[in-house]
């Protein structure tokens, strides 16, 4: 089960971050099948290479266990952009995540 759960979050982080399995492969010192190796359930990787995947995609291995947080690259590139925001853009990006983030259903009627 956790071993699937490696491969599969590997996997999607690799596919977000736009990389081939031979660029990245390539990107950790690697031979060209070392992530096909892991995708396709041939190995696992050691802990060693398992904090050089994570440093890879820049989060952290709490990060990358976190199955609520389907999209942690996006989710950095957001904060990255959020951190050189003025204070008052920040306040208004507030009320509309606040405001889609809602559990109320629409109007009848209206969007």
């Amino acid at each position: 089960m956790y071993s699937e759960f490696v491969r599969e979050r590997i996997t999607g982080l690799r596919v977000q971050k736009g990389v081939s399995e031979y660029r990245m492969s390539y990107d950790l010192g690697h031979s060209r099948g070392y992530i096909n190796n892991i995708s396709s359930g041939k190995t696992l990787p050691s802990m060693a290479e398992f904090f050089a995947i994570c440093e890879y995609f820049n989060i952290t291995p709490v990060e990358f266990f976190d199955t609520s947080n389907t999209a942690p690259l996006l989710q950095q590139s957001i904060v990255s952009a959020l951190s050189q925001m003025k204070q008052e853009d920040l306040l208004l990006l507030l009320t509309i995540a606040d405001r889609l983030t809602r559990a109320e259903p629409p109007v009848s009627g209206k969007c």
